[in-house]
């Protein structure tokens, strides 16, 4: 199986990327596209969401302009309409009113994106994934045999179709297991098994190797994805590394981290896995591998789309602050380069983003503002592969008077979780900027807020982190990495309600 072979059907909705219904005329899709020239073209707006987003609109101009070429997409797009049940994005405000001022204001809009509901949820769709495993020295003992029990568990639980392989590394990086099916798996488990710990550790020529075997099989059936165990920080290559996550993201092969005990990077791991839309994760004592492990691969195997991405294209005024995905598998996104990597689009729950923007309407008429577009996209898995789509265009109003919106609950108790994931964060980016003072206070809010919620545990943890921050100046690797991973794991996991 080649990399580019059974390629997926990308079919999109013209239509809709014009904001015209497909019984508009030639005059409709005239303004139509020269309504999308003032609002996204380069010249007017700058934005990298919005050039990414205008060359897909010329695209669809340039289609539905030309009579001959509009008839023959139309017989496809027909066909399509039938049969593609496709994505329903939804969208949350924090406010659907915004007031006429000077200073530029804070507006969240929640995302959550998921299959339709009447269709099947998951595809089975066979993996292609690596295991990447750290064995350097300090592996040795509980976190080595129980990471190789996680191992063997992914391998009782893979299906014949399934592709697995297994690389470890310390200085060097070996392939114990090549890429194959999982036909002999008892044989798979005495290889695994075998693993000594020793030497330093070194990830840029594991991820190569790992990247490498996935390679041998990737296909647009599968899902790509490599798994990276590791309990140590990586010298003098991280840029190297985060360079062959962004070409494993252009081939859509994700990855994600698995960080065992504190001494590890964790900004590496989580800039390495948002890379590609994969996921990080801490786990603070070996017996959680099993189990992280576990989880992971599972949610792998119940994609609905591989190679999602997201693009925010937001007016002039507008400016995108920073995107979250609160779940599944939380993380921060980064904002550029566009399209956002999303990743896996589970089949079992809704992915949901969370957008933080900076409005000027200082110079904004009053009445409907036209705040942007997000765009999102996934490629099917199953057997009828298909790209699908789905746009939304964002608004709010803009009033001479102060109006008081209720937000939605859903976007009240996604953004609970995430504030207190940024206490954290901007308590670490005081300390690091010698703000011992303000990192010792936000540490303290933090420890309230979560002794409210009731959660004894880790609020005492940040009251713990807040005294030794005044007195040491620094946070313990332990304490750091307790808060960051534990208030993200407060984020709602997107499971839906039985009716």
């Amino acid at each position: 199986m080649g990399g580019e072979s059974n390629k997926p059907m990308d079919f999109v909705d013209y239509y809709v990327m014009m904001g015209v219904p497909p019984s508009a005329s030639e005059d409709e899709l005239r303004q139509a596209y020269r309504t999308a020239a003032r609002r996204f073209h380069p010249d007017v707006n700058k934005t990298s969401g919005a050039s990414v987003l205008f060359r897909d609109i010329n695209a669809a101009y340039e289609i539905l302009s030309d009579p001959h070429k509009r008839s023959e997409y139309d017989k496809v797009f027909h066909d399509r309409r039938r049969t593609a049940p496709g994505l329903q994005l939804e969208t949350f405000y924090s406010r659907r009113h915004l007031r006429q001022i000077s200073e530029p204001q804070l507006l969240y809009v929640m995302l959550r994106i998921q299959p339709m509901l009447e269709i099947s949820l998951t595809t089975d769709a066979p993996l292609n994934l690596c295991l990447v495993i750290d064995r350097s020295k300090s592996m040795q003992g509980a976190r080595m045999q129980h990471v190789k029990a996680a191992a063997h568990r992914i391998l009782d639980e893979c299906k014949p179709s399934d592709i697995v392989s297994v690389v470890v590394f310390s200085d060097q990086a070996e392939v114990i297991v090549p890429a194959q099916h999982p036909t002999d798996p008892r044989s798979m488990k005495t290889l695994i098994s075998a693993i000594r710990a020793d030497g330093a550790t070194s990830i840029v020529g594991a991820l190569r190797s790992g990247l490498s075997q996935i390679e041998r099989n990737r296909d647009t059936r599968y899902v790509n994805h490599l798994v990276l165990i590791t309990d140590g920080r990586t010298y003098g290559d991280e840029e190297e590394c985060l360079s062959l996550a962004a070409r494993a993201r252009e081939k859509g092969i994700g990855i994600s981290g698995m960080g065992i005990g504190e001494d590890w990077n964790d900004k590496f791991l989580d800039a390495l896995a948002s890379q590609t839309g994969g996921s990080s994760g801490y786990i603070s004592n070996p017996e959680s591998a099993v189990r992280f492990l576990h989880e992971r691969v599972r949610s792998l195997a119940s994609a609905y789309a591989e190679r999602a991405s997201l693009i925010v294209a937001t007016m002039p005024e507008v400016q995108i602050d920073s995107a979250v995905r609160v779940s599944p598998n939380a993380i921060n996104l980064p904002t550029e380069p566009q399209p956002i990597a999303l990743g896996t689009l589970d089949g079992r729950l809704a992915t949901t983003v969370m957008l933080q923007f900076y409005v000027e309407t200082a110079n904004v008429s009053l009445g409907e503002f036209y705040v942007g577009r997000v765009d999102v996209e996934g490629h099917v898995l199953g057997s009828d592969q298909r790209l699908e789509r789905v746009i939304q265009d964002l608004t709010v109003e803009v009033t001479d008077q102060k109006v008081e919106d209720e937000p939605p609950p859903e976007l009240l108790d996604a953004l609970s979780g995430v504030m207190l994931y940024r206490l954290q964060d901007r308590a670490r980016e005081a300390l690091e900027q010698g703000e011992i003072a303000e990192a010792t206070r936000k540490l303290e809010y933090l420890a309230t807020r979560l002794f409210e919620k009731g959660e004894e545990e880790l609020g005492q943890a940040a009251l713990y982190e807040a005294r030794r921050v005044a007195y040491t100046h620094q946070l313990s690797e332990a304490g750091a990495k307790q808060l960051k991973y534990g208030t993200r794991a407060l984020w709602p996991t997107g499971e839906q309600e039985d009716d």
